[in-house]
């Protein structure tokens, strides 16, 4: 059918509906699209509330539209938006944003502030899965919307050094090579400047020996190698949420010292980290800048990325995280206190006490804060709060509630994280 693309929705598809007389159709989500093209589309599945379609062809195209940089752009899972020019995409995004939070009913919205940089070759994180095809060893991704593997011979968003790194460890040879056939997925990281980088291999069964010798093979081909280890998959049930994994053999360093501004931060191998090299201090400077007192809380602290700048400003700063290794050794020293727990648990032991902080930080996984700990923040009343999120429709609800309660909406940023995907990065600034 021929459709009428009206926008873009969080997800990175077009909106269209069906023609019908009496009114707007049955709405129509359909990739790989732009606003206020007219394409031919053909529907694939039908549900409860839209139908899902695959795009045809393009009958009149956006002025915004560009051709993808990736060869593997359409099959491949990772990317969503490589058919616009980077400046339709911060629009977009902004746009989408807005009305994302418009629909959780926030009103009176303030200017929301973009805030971008290099859109290529910013990754320095990928995970890949690892597979024989006609008898070759190739690395790739999932094919979009499935569980198959597509094998790749590029990644036009990843820092060069991680697809140099997996296609050295593809062309491995002698005995170092039954390591890389062993391996059912491999991650790479590496430090801003790509000076220095981390691996680790996925695999069912370990082979019995030579671990050390296939490192120090991998090393002579990528000098940056400073570690590896080994994960042992044990299945609990379907997807990587529910895998489960056992340490195997390492060798070298067992993380990377990061820097970011002035500060460097130790990040274990495997520990979380923001993948984008090149705006993360973008965001470290959003959530930190001009905010100074005696006590701020940052929960959901992570490795320490905004406590160590907050320590600085502030006589005390309180991190919380739940796996804390990584942040206990980055915030050492007076003033600087770390506290092993969940955020919900925090909160709720910290609202029946007095202390009371002037700024808390919260930078929660996509789900979100949640409404508990909305209400238990609002219950506490830090005269401001800094509220970094990965997912507009949580952040929306969350906010909501922040507002309900007597906080006032002050500053909105979009900070593009993710070139090239529908995935934003967004600090919201909240005052009494």
């Amino acid at each position: 059918m021929k459709l009428h693309i009206e926008k873009m929705i969080y997800g990175g598809n077009g909106l269209a509906h069906s023609a019908n007389e009496a009114g707007p159709g049955r709405a129509i989500f359909v990739p790989f699209t732009l606003p206020r093209e007219v394409v031919e589309a053909r529907i694939t599945k039908q549900h409860s509330a839209f139908s899902a379609a695959e795009l045809e062809s393009i009958a009149v195209a956006s002025a915004d539209r560009v051709t993808p940089r990736c060869a593997h752009f359409g099959e491949c899972g990772g990317c969503q938006y490589q058919h616009a020019s980077y400046d339709a995409q911060l629009r977009l995004k902004q746009e989408i944003l807005r009305e994302t939070l418009e629909r959780a009913g926030l009103n009176s919205l303030p200017r929301i502030e973009p805030h971008a940089a290099e859109p290529w070759k910013y990754r320095n994180r990928i995970r890949l899965r690892v597979a024989e095809i006609g008898g070759q060893l190739r690395a790739g991704y999932l094919r979009r919307g499935s569980t198959d593997f597509l094998p790749i011979g590029m990644c036009p968003i990843a820092a060069p050094l991680l697809w140099r790194a997996a296609e050295a460890l593809l062309t491995l040879g002698g005995n170092a090579a039954q390591w890389a056939h062993a391996a059912e997925e491999v991650e790479f990281f590496s430090t801003a400047d790509v000076a220095r980088l981390q691996m680790t291999l996925f695999v069912r069964h370990q082979p019995a020996k030579g671990f050390a010798q296939f490192c120090e093979a991998l090393r002579e081909r990528l000098p940056e190698l400073e570690g590896a280890g080994v994960l042992i998959m044990q299945h609990a049930g379907q997807g990587r949420k529910t895998q489960r994994f056992r340490k195997g053999d390492t060798w070298g360093a067992d993380g990377l010292s990061y820097s970011v501004a002035a500060e460097s931060y130790w990040v274990s191998r495997g520990g979380f980290f923001q993948v984008n090299r090149y705006v993360v201090e973008t965001l470290v400077d959003l959530v930190t800048r001009g905010r100074r007192g005696r006590l701020a809380w940052d929960l959901y602290a992570g490795v320490g990325l905004f406590s160590r700048v907050l320590a600085k400003t502030f006589s005390e700063v309180v991190a919380v995280e739940a796996s804390a290794g990584d942040l206990a050794q980055n915030l050492r020293g007076e003033g600087r206190r770390t506290i092993v727990a969940t955020t919900a648990d925090f909160l709720r032991q910290a609202a029946l006490e007095r202390e009371r902080p002037e700024l808390i930080v919260v930078d929660p996984p996509r789900a979100g804060v949640g409404i508990e700990a909305c209400t238990l923040l609002a219950r506490i009343k830090p005269p401001e709060i800094v509220y970094v999120s990965c997912d507009p429709t949580t952040l929306g609800r969350d906010l909501k509630a922040m507002v309900d309660s007597g906080y006032r909406l002050r500053e909105l940023h979009m900070v593009d994280m993710f070139p090239q995907t529908f995935h934003q990065e967004t600090v919201a600034v909240l005052s009494l």
